[in-house]
């Protein structure tokens, strides 16, 4: 079977189980004259069990209108956010402190994430955590 050419990638951050036609989905597929319906009911399932979370999303989108996705987890500011129960990040990080993160937690969190992190060294996949948390104004305790 020949390979499929891949006319373009999508990513976009759709709430879990709660992809519709409205921007951003339908404006991002729609230009590509995909089935904006069958992307969200497909999606939607894929990610009924992570209800409140943002999912990243990759779409790649054939010549034929075809498309194939793959989620990931969602972003290390949100496991953070969720983890410690925050709403929102620090207006002025570096000013200001809005919570407390333990070595441990960041760990967690590091190794949850690893797949989706451009390296697989657990110390650089904690590097890029704990920096994601300063920039949100949260301290790390050791």
């Amino acid at each position: 079977m020949a390979k499929k050419k891949i006319k373009t990638q999508i990513k976009l951050q759709i709430p879990a189980g709660q992809a519709n036609p409205a921007p951003p989905v339908g404006p991002a597929l729609g230009q590509h004259g995909l089935n904006i319906m069958d992307f969200c009911k497909q999606f939607n399932d894929k990610t009924k069990d992570l209800k409140g979370d943002i999912i990243p999303v990759v779409i790649t989108v054939y010549e034929d209108r075809s498309f194939t996705f793959i989620t990931k987890l969602p972003p290390v500011s949100t496991a953070i956010k969720k983890l410690l129960n925050l709403k929102k990040a620090a207006q002025k990080p570096g000013r200001e402190t809005v919570a407390e993160i333990s070595a441990d937690q960041i760990k967690q969190i590091a190794e949850k994430k690893l797949p989706d992190l451009n390296t697989t060294d657990i110390e650089a996949a904690i590097k890029i955590v704990s920096g994601t948390a300063k920039s949100m104004g949260i301290k790390i305790k050791d």
